[in-house]
């Protein structure tokens, strides 16, 4: 199988890459720079002037100031390549924090109260019986570039002021105070792979860790984790980062990220994240090409279900002797029931009782 890694050359990317060489039989990392997009005659996607070749699976990730190249090179590939991570409109809304907070608003994902003013004059009207501090952001933007803090009505109007003579469009959203810290988490597929919390500098409200901010390692609480899930569900994407402020009055999604970092998040968590990313892609690919009736990918797909009941300890079906846990009159099963089984909380179950017995299955 053959896999191609479009991206601007990144360390995240690199890791990544060096991970996919234990899966794919043939890796290419493609520089995004070096990608032209021709319409017309002669439409398609050339890579140092030569046509894209084929792939079994295109991963394409970069800055949102390539956008509309990487929503083109998406567009071109989306029914050609059996598998890709992030569809063409991925780029259009998670590049965008307007587009993502509308889309987040479509699902019911909480996020903190946001402002859209078609004027400057407006916004300095109505910012005046606003509740400081504020947070002025420009839609496009990543590792806290484009953030902005007002405290009072003076500052928020002279930065309107700058945004206007700058002709900027801005977004301006409520302040949740969280003493400076932000929650990231990664979400691969159906699961969270890696999180911490990001603490910023003194004298610094913006908590990522390309402004300065601290990682430290974080147990997520199943309310982050369902949010986090949530939100990429809501985003239709694969991968991504997703950043969350923890509040007592309910936690909030401030933003996505489809090109997330890897560097610091690895310093924090003990897993692989490069291989993960790389495992993933691979089993995805694998069962996107079973669907095209590839003979190969099939006895791979098996290959990969034998592997992870291997990993399932105890045997499937095969009863199990074990002390059960109480937390008051709740019960409490083993770890390996939850791995065995599949059961979340994401889903509904059908339980029977009766003295002595529990039968618990999924709902239809």
């Amino acid at each position: 199988m053959k896999v191609a890694l479009i991206s601007q050359g990144s360390k995240s990317s690199q890791m990544v890459g060096e991970a996919l060489k234990k899966y794919f039989d043939q890796v290419d990392m493609i520089d995004l720079m070096e990608i032209d997009v021709r319409l017309g005659n002669e439409n398609g996607i050339f890579y140092q002037n030569k046509p894209f070749a084929e792939y079994d699976c295109v991963y394409v990730k970069g800055s949102f100031r390539y956008a509309h190249l990487l929503q083109s090179i998406t567009s071109l590939l989306e029914g050609k390549v059996p598998y890709m991570p992030l569809p063409t409109e991925a780029f259009t809304t998670v590049h965008n924090k307007l587009f993502t907070h509308l889309a987040l608003q479509k699902h019911d994902i909480p996020m903190p109260t946001t402002w859209l003013f078609p004027t400057v004059e407006l916004a300095k009207r109505l910012l005046k019986k606003a509740r400081y501090p504020i947070v002025m952001k420009l839609p496009e933007g990543t590792q806290g570039k484009g953030v902005m803090f007002a405290d009072s009505y003076n500052s928020a109007s002279s930065l309107l002021d700058a945004l206007g003579a700058l002709n900027q469009p801005f977004i301006v959203q409520e302040y949740v105070e969280t003493e400076g810290t932000d929650i990231r988490v990664l979400i691969v597929g159906d699961k969270v792979v890696g999180a911490m919390r990001r603490r910023a500098q003194k004298e610094e409200k913006r908590s990522n860790i390309h402004a300065g901010g601290v990682g430290e390692k974080i147990e997520l609480t199943r309310e982050i984790i369902n949010l986090a899930l949530d939100t990429a569900k809501a985003l239709n994407v694969d991968i991504c980062g997703v950043d969350i402020l923890e509040h007592p009055l309910g936690s909030k999604v401030i933003e996505a990220n489809i090109s997330p970092g890897l560097q610091g998040l690895s310093k924090v968590v003990d897993v692989d994240l490069g291989n993960e990313i790389a495992r993933f892609l691979y089993e995805k690919t694998v069962a996107a090409l079973v669907v095209r009736k590839d003979e190969k990918a099939k006895v791979l797909m098996q290959q990969i279900d034998e592997e992870k009941k291997k990993k399932e300890v105890p045997e499937e079906g095969k009863p199990v002797v074990s002390k059960i846990s109480f937390r008051g009159e709740r019960i409490l099963l083993p770890e390996f029931v939850t791995k065995v089984s599949g059961f979340t909380d994401r889903r509904e179950y059908v339980m029977r009782v009766r003295k002595g017995k529990v039968e618990i299955e999924e709902g239809k």
